[in-house]
């Protein structure tokens, strides 16, 4: 893939800036942030969610916020966690949120786990069991995008009822907000691979080496074609998370002391990473080009975000301008 096709993104804050310290007292800095973004030509930013298993602002009324603040650059999520809502709601809050931005939204959703007591706990605190919670999501996605129609919308399903539903306002896309779903291959899911291919606008992965991603690129390119779907209309991203301290030493303590304090240990080890320099960052993201990605998410493991984007923005960005 040509590196002028490669569109880099950005994921703020909105948990790394409540991991140390005082809560801030508005989200000012997050905009500015995004403002960064923006004015540096990049392509995107990025939120992530949780409720409690990792505390942070809540992504839709962030997301909201930069859409009115901005004006060009996509915003997403990465990863939105819709089997933790109920679809109609969820619809009419995406649907709104696309409408204030013009049609930039871009949602990155994943099944979410329930490996941990944190994670268990967030399931109970939303009132939704963890079990069947992947027939859940796809039962989300199917409803979200019916209703983005615009039509009276009938679904039954084991988890949800609907009867002639009309959702106003409807999404501005033209084709509906794009659901890019989470496809990792350490999960070795077919279900996975298979809900992808039927229900996504693309995937996005998160810990994958280059050559682990790639293969997942090619089960879903494969599976879409079975389906009857061009796999080159796929939008591929991969979640990237770096620290970019030229310091090599200062650069791992700074991501692992962010890394642990955001899950509570540092999980996944060395999957994460580059830590180090720019140059160490720019090679990996041509790595996880070559291996088929269209999109890269940078996530900075750092609590200095504004000195990780300048040094981004000066050295990384312009290899793909």
């Amino acid at each position: 893939m040509a590196k002028d096709r490669v569109k880099l993104g950005i994921l703020l804050p909105t948990r790394g800036l409540l991991l140390r310290g005082e809560q801030p007292p508005n989200m000012d800095r997050i905009i500015a942030l995004a403002g960064m973004v923006e004015q540096g030509g990049l392509d995107s930013v990025w939120v992530g969610d949780s409720l409690v298993a990792k505390p942070r602002m809540e992504p839709l009324a962030v997301l909201a916020a930069l859409a009115a603040r901005t004006s060009r650059v996509r915003i997403g999520t990465a990863v939105l966690l819709p089997a933790l809502r109920h679809p109609v709601l969820l619809a009419q809050t995406l649907s709104t949120v696309d409408l204030i931005s013009g049609g930039r939204l871009v949602i990155g959703a994943g099944v979410g786990g329930a490996f941990n007591d944190d994670q268990k706990r967030e399931w109970e605190a939303a009132g939704v069991p963890a079990e069947g919670r992947g027939h859940r999501f796809e039962e989300i996605i199917e409803i979200v995008q019916g209703l983005g129609t615009g039509k009276p919308y009938d679904f039954h399903g084991r988890d949800f009822d609907l009867d002639s539903a009309l959702m106003r306002p409807v999404p501005t896309q033209p084709g509906g907000i794009p659901f890019l779903l989470a496809s990792h291959h350490r999960a070795q899911s077919p279900a996975q691979i298979s809900r992808a291919a039927r229900l996504g606008a693309g995937i996005i992965s998160i810990s994958d080496t280059p050559e682990e991603f790639h293969q997942v690129v090619q089960q879903v390119e494969e599976k879409a074609a079975e389906l009857g779907r061009d796999p080159a209309s796929l939008e591929k991203a991969f979640y990237l998370t770096v620290n970019m301290d030229p310091d090599l030493d200062k650069a791992e303590a700074d991501a692992v002391e962010w890394l642990t304090g955001y899950y509570g240990s540092n999980i996944w080890g060395t999957r994460w990473g580059p830590f180090g320099g720019p140059g160490r960052v720019a090679d990996r993201i041509a790595e996880y080009v070559e291996a088929g990605a269209g999109t890269i998410v940078v996530r900075f493991a750092s609590f200095q975000p504004e000195s990780q984007i300048e040094l981004f923005l000066d050295a990384v960005a312009p290899v793909y301008a």
